[in-house]
């Protein structure tokens, strides 16, 4: 079996190229691209702010513990360690009481052990944390537990202290008076924590919707851009492309660019700036815990490194082998009439097991992959944050450190890995997106096309005489099919062409619709050289009914119109004129009749009629048939004649001739052979000269020529 669509690449590194052309269409959507900007910047933001807030609750509400620093301990300043704002003259600022000023313990992570230490001999730190409070003359329950408990309090100017050690000996009762602003200050958390989260659901709800439709619409556009393209590529080119090649392109490559937009970008930029932002705020935090963080991130960037391209190979095999196995299953499936009469049921079914094991390994090849790869991440994770529990835990008890800051330091570092395996994950995403743009853009770089220069115009009334002027024309190099060939049909005229096979006679056709270009002399309708008429006019005055009959998915009514304003009274007109009306209303829904896919539910005798009634109802100026008769048997043959006759009068008619019983009728008959021009005349006056037509209608006829006649 032909492997064709192995050469195409799975994956590509990062291509800058690529990359802005993919971003090119995002010109159009500039608004739904700032809303996802904006959402983006506003949900890491709320993100990375939640475990900031988590750490505010547990220190300032749950775990509320203030020091008393004696104001002679010359830390004033704002340069200074603990930067003192003592709350004076009106001012807001530290609290201070009893002529020494209060800090939050979470201040104190500010100093060294050795400066701690000194501060604390000297008599200018309290060893032992203590709780602040404000104290309400109108609470009588906060009162009574003032006064129950004064032996352990300090009051004074509305504030009141104690040791923590003696909060904890307090009664329920006394405990809930004294702390009742803790139980202010947390519901105003909670709050604004739920409100948080809201905007971070918010915020991932907009980004997941706008970048799922900016995916959708960029690959309709590109789809449509694509097909546009494709369509109006030359024959050459597109003889070129397997079918299944361009399905691809149109298809899988676009949804690949689809998931670059839906699952590659938005992440990617998100999962860097939370990583970026998860250092910051941990250096923020708390320096010392920071760098012991920063310091493991080496390993986890070599392990990814070596996930990703480890990834990168297992996901090009197994995208190699999948589309071997597709290949081979649509390979068989087409051929399947000729396995069964040759018995190769059994051959072909070892040689999928063959195909089907090998994608069978490819596919746990990427799933090893992963299965290393996330075990190791999570080693890693977890090693991080057993080093900074246990470093942190001894911060916490010797008062270097707050417990809120170091339950903020776990959440923060459960961020920072979870981007790292979702960006090594989807790394092949964006790999298989770059090859995909590769080959999308390649198409669509592709240039070989008809050239369409002339202005279109109103048609102008084409009489249809048609020139061939010493043209010479090759599909290939110099391989020439057509040579030096000189005819001239007039208007109303219907010449008929015969030959061999392989002498050219389709190629005729082909080049007078301008399908392909001559590479040496000229063909003129009415005077003026072909390429001179734009090709929608061009293609609108000279109609074929082609061999092969192409008959799209759609009712009978739509196949015969195509799209154009053919009026209902010219269609019915034509289906009867060629007697395709006859079968058309014997159907179920006359006219309205669905046709399956390749007008699989009619005959191939039925399926020619209707190629005739769609040519005949656009009243192009010249008709082209391409041994149209082929398929139609000899009894609808005789049926049609006299129709084709009587609608081909006064129009200029190629008949391009396998039976040649079909064409005695006609004005001259011009011989091919080899792509030149054997001979021409009436049938009587060939069948004479006893040359090529004769040979030809003696071969046709089993030497036999008292049936000629």
């Amino acid at each position: 079996m032909s492997d064709w669509f192995d050469t195409d690449a799975v994956t590509k590194g990062y291509d800058s190229r690529i990359m802005g052309r993919i971003f090119g269409y995002l010109r159009h959507y500039k608004l739904a691209v700032a809303v996802t900007a904006l959402a983006l910047v506003v949900g890491t933001a709320g993100e990375l702010f939640l475990p900031v807030l988590i750490r505010r609750i547990v220190d300032e509400s749950l775990m509320s513990s203030w020091y008393a620093v004696d104001r002679r301990a010359g830390l004033l300043s704002e340069g200074a360690p603990l930067g003192l704002r003592p709350a004076e003259g009106g001012k807001a600022g530290d609290p201070i009481l009893g002529g020494r000023v209060y800090i939050r313990a979470a201040r104190l992570s500010a100093l060294t052990g050795t400066e701690r230490r000194s501060l604390e001999d000297s008599g200018l730190l309290d060893r032992a944390p203590r709780y602040l409070f404000r104290v309400d003359p109108a609470d009588k329950a906060q009162a009574a537990a003032v006064t129950a408990n004064a032996a352990s309090m300090t009051v004074a100017d509305g504030l009141g202290s104690m040791s923590v050690t003696d909060l904890r000996k307090l009664s329920v009762l006394d405990a809930r008076a004294i702390r009742k602003g803790d139980a202010a200050v947390l519901a105003a958390n909670a709050a604004l924590l739920l409100a948080a989260l809201a905007v971070v659901l918010a915020t991932a709800f907009i980004q997941t919707l706008v970048a799922n439709l900016l995916g959708q619409r960029i690959m309709k556009d590109l789809r449509m851009e694509l097909f546009r393209h494709t369509a109006t590529r030359s024959l050459s080119f597109l003889s070129r492309q397997p079918v299944g090649r361009l399905v691809t392109r149109l298809t899988s490559d676009v949804e690949t660019i689809n998931q670059f937009f839906t699952d590659v970008v938005v992440a990617f930029i998100k999962d860097f700036s939370i990583m970026i932002g998860v250092v910051a705020v941990l250096l923020g935090l708390d320096l010392r815990l920071g760098a012991a963080v920063v310091a493991s991130l080496p390993p986890v960037l070599l392990v990814s490194a070596v996930a990703r391209k480890r990834a990168r190979d297992a996901f090009r095999r197994q995208r190699q082998w999948t589309s071997k196995v597709n290949s081979y299953i649509a390979e068989q499936i087409a051929g399947i009439t000729v396995v069964k009469l040759l018995v190769r049921e059994e051959d072909s079914k070892r040689e999928f097991e063959g195909h089907d094991a090998e994608l069978m390994r490819a596919n746990l090849g990427e799933m090893y992959v992963y299965a290393t790869f996330r075990p190791i991440v999570d080693f890693l994770s977890s090693l991080s944050t057993a080093i900074i529990i246990y470093v942190g835990a001894y911060l916490v008890g010797s008062h270097l450190l707050s417990l809120g800051t170091l339950i903020a330091f776990v959440n923060l570092i459960r961020m920072f890995y979870s981007p790292v395996m979702d960006i090594s994950e989807k790394y092949t995403l964006l790999q298989s997106a770059m090859a995909g743009g590769e080959r999308v853009f390649a198409l669509l770089d592709a240039n070989d096309a008809i050239p369409d220069e002339a202005p279109a115009g109103r048609t102008p009334v084409i009489a249809g005489r048609i020139e061939f002027d010493h043209v010479w024309f090759a599909y290939k190099g110099e391989d020439w099919v057509i040579k030096d060939l000189s005819f001239v049909v007039e208007p109303g005229e219907t010449v008929a062409i015969v030959g061999y096979t392989g002498a050219g006679k389709t190629t005729i056709a082909s080049l007078i619709t301008r399908l392909w270009d001559v590479q040496k002399g000229e063909i003129r309708l009415d005077g003026r050289p072909i390429r001179s008429y734009s090709l929608s006019e061009l293609r609108r005055s000279i109609l074929p009914v082609l061999q092969e009959v192409f008959l799209f998915s759609g009712s009978i009514e739509d196949n015969i119109r195509l799209g154009t304003d053919v009026s209902e009274e010219r269609m019915r007109l034509a289906s009867r004129a060629v007697h395709a009306e006859d079968f058309i209303t014997r159907l179920g829904s006359g006219y309205a009749t669905q046709l399956a896919e390749g007008a699989t539910n009619i005959s191939q005798g039925q399926r020619q009629l209707l190629s005739f009634a769609r040519v005949l109802a656009h009243s192009p100026a010249v008709v082209i048939l391409d041994e149209a008769t082929s398929s139609i048997d000899t009894e609808t043959e005789t049926m049609i004649q006299s129709g084709l006759e009587a609608l081909l009068a006064g129009r200029t008619s190629l008949v391009i001739a396998h039976r040649l019983s079909t064409i005695k009728h006609a004005d001259r008959i011009i011989a091919l052979a080899g792509g030149r021009m054997a001979e021409q005349g009436s049938h009587d006056e060939l069948l004479e000269r006893r040359g090529l037509y004769w040979n030809l209608y003696r071969l046709q006829y089993g030497g036999k020529m008292e049936d000629i006649d």
